[in-house]
């Protein structure tokens, strides 16, 4: 149990849990997760931290895309964005780089959730731990992370 799956159960909604063998020597947590599981790689996403304006915002974006880092700064109102030190964002969500889940994170950061999400039934994000998946509706993860839709994949 992680944070993240205690978090969805709590809030009752509708997710599976997919486990897998993570191999520490993959390139793309993202993309292992989607070959491991035999899922479309653009219903995994990737929860990443950002430094935007004076604070942190999470960015959930599919596995096969990069993060606009300006279009993402325009959406949450901040003159610039630039990725977060990876000891901050350990330190903020309470997770590993690799295992960052959007639910679950220690202190909840504004969050912006790709608008292409949108476009499936579930998405696949990390739920808190390499190796572990958390299959859940893009409503119901916006729902409990009080994020917006928003293009931000490049």
């Amino acid at each position: 149990m992680t944070p993240a799956i205690d978090r969805a159960k709590k809030a009752k909604i509708a997710y599976t849990i997919h486990e897998y063998t993570h191999d520490p020597a993959a390139e793309s947590y993202g993309r292992e997760a989607a070959d491991k599981l035999g899922v479309d790689p653009a219903q995994v996403f990737k929860t990443l931290v950002v430094a935007a304006g004076d604070g942190l915002v999470v960015a959930v974006v599919p596995v096969l895309h990069q993060l606009d880092l300006k279009q993402l700064a325009r959406v949450v109102g901040a003159k610039k964005a630039a990725m977060a030190d990876v000891a901050v964002a350990e330190r903020v969500t309470g997770y590993v780089v690799g295992g960052v889940s959007p639910l679950g994170q220690k202190k909840r950061l504004p969050t912006v959730i790709d608008a292409s999400a949108q476009e499936y039934p579930t998405i696949y994000v990390s739920a808190g731990r390499r190796g572990v998946e958390i299959e859940l509706s893009p409503s119901d993860l916006a729902a409990l992370t009080g994020a917006a839709f928003a293009d931000v994949a490049a």
